[in-house]
């Protein structure tokens, strides 16, 4: 379904998004749910097709296409039923690059970023730790300097992409007496001596969703690997964070709408009471309901998608999107198993899978309660 505002370019942009997805993704995402995390291949292939940060810079091996490019693909990947993909490839395409792009040194864009658009290299941010969710600044995580290294130590939660990470933006305290002035990033090579992945975990939904532990044991890295200014590291997750919260709404938009497009099928086939599912009044009324709940929410999201490439999204706005967004996705999935009644709390049908999917969106990237805390704050102050 293209936006109203989908130039030519952008529509064809989408059908090849579309077409490679139907013909590399879905004949096997069931087996990689089963499997509990897709092929490291997978990654080539995205690369391969063009799909894999889009909007970097040409000089570094991109398109240098507009943001709204790389909302497609995830999008797409969304709206399709692919939802643990499609986190996958919003934190790789949509949260490590515009790092690397933003703060990287000339060195380190042209180490990283042609290895993650060709997909030989895949991109994780460790900011979660065990003790640590939202909470930023009670890390633990730390990096002690050493001549011209750092010395970094600590573990790190719910990460995704942690399995197959070639690189890990890593949050550590480099001066834990500094509060939240004390924090930097690294750009840590998963190949160095030091570093661990721990277990896949086993999640509810989104089961191939490589979402990892990763501990850092001693693990020696060169201040080279310092990702912008020492200690600001804090104000530089606070910077990109909008961009990651609305993609993570336009992503539950997308889901929504594949959710809903499934249920108006499946009503239309469905023969319940001698009528078609979608004759009964409480049928219509629910899609009623959710398909403006959709469109409204769509709206919102296209918008603020506008602002951010006018470089006007500030960070309460980009929460209220995810915040209302994600919200949206899980009321609709939850309405639309139920119109499939017993079938829909079966695996055999995807919108089971569209259902447990969603849950995590209200979660991962700042919870509804810290989307709702920093938009009263934009409001009524602390």
């Amino acid at each position: 379904m293209n936006r109203p505002q989908d130039s030519e370019e952008q529509t064809m942009f989408r059908d090849m998004v579309v077409k490679v997805l139907t013909s590399e993704v879905k004949p096997h995402y069931e087996q990689w749910d089963k499997d509990g995390i897709v092929p490291r291949s997978l990654w080539q292939t995205l690369g391969d097709a063009g799909m894999l940060c889009v909007d970097v810079p040409e000089a570094y091996g991109g398109c240098g296409v507009p943001f709204d490019y790389s909302v497609v693909v995830g999008a797409e990947i969304a709206r399709m039923g692919f939802g643990a993909l499609a986190t996958n490839v919003m934190v790789h395409s949509d949260i490590v690059a515009p790092y690397l792009s933003h703060l990287g040194s000339e060195a380190q864009r042209q180490h990283w970023l042609p290895k993650m658009v060709s997909g030989e290299a895949v991109g994780a941010i460790a900011m979660t730790e065990p003790g640590a969710g939202s909470d930023l600044q009670a890390m633990r995580t730390s990096a002690v300097a050493d001549g011209d290294d750092f010395i970094l130590n600590g573990s790190k939660t719910f990460i995704t992409n942690g399995q197959h990470a070639d690189m890990v933006i890593v949050a550590a305290k480099t001066d834990p007496s500094a509060g939240a002035r004390g924090i930097s990033l690294f750009l840590v090579d998963t190949m160095l001596e030091g570093f661990s992945h721990g277990r896949n975990l086993d999640k509810i939904g989104q089961h191939c969703g490589d979402t990892s532990e990763l501990f850092f044991s001693d693990m020696r890295v060169p201040r080279s690997a310092l990702l912008g200014a020492e200690g600001q590291g804090f104000a530089y997750l606070m910077q990109e964070l909008p961009r990651e919260r609305l993609v993570i709404g336009a992503i539950g938009v997308a889901a929504a709408r594949g959710a809903l497009d499934l249920t108006i099928t499946y009503c239309g086939e469905r023969v319940l009471f001698g009528q078609k599912l979608k004759q009964l009044q409480n049928t219509r009324f629910r899609i009623a309901e959710m398909e403006t709940d959709y469109r409204i929410n769509k709206a919102f999201v296209d918008q603020c998608i506008r602002e951010y490439e006018q470089g006007d999204l500030d960070a309460a706005t980009a929460s209220m999107a995810k915040y209302s967004a994600t919200e949206m996705q899980c009321r609709v999935a939850d309405g639309c198993l139920q119109l499939f009644g017993g079938y829909g709390y079966t695996t055999e049908y995807p919108i089971s899978r569209a259902f447990m999917d969603a849950r995590v969106q209200r979660i991962y990237g700042g919870t509804s309660e810290v989307m709702k805390e920093v938009i009263a704050r934009s409001v009524l102050g602390r």
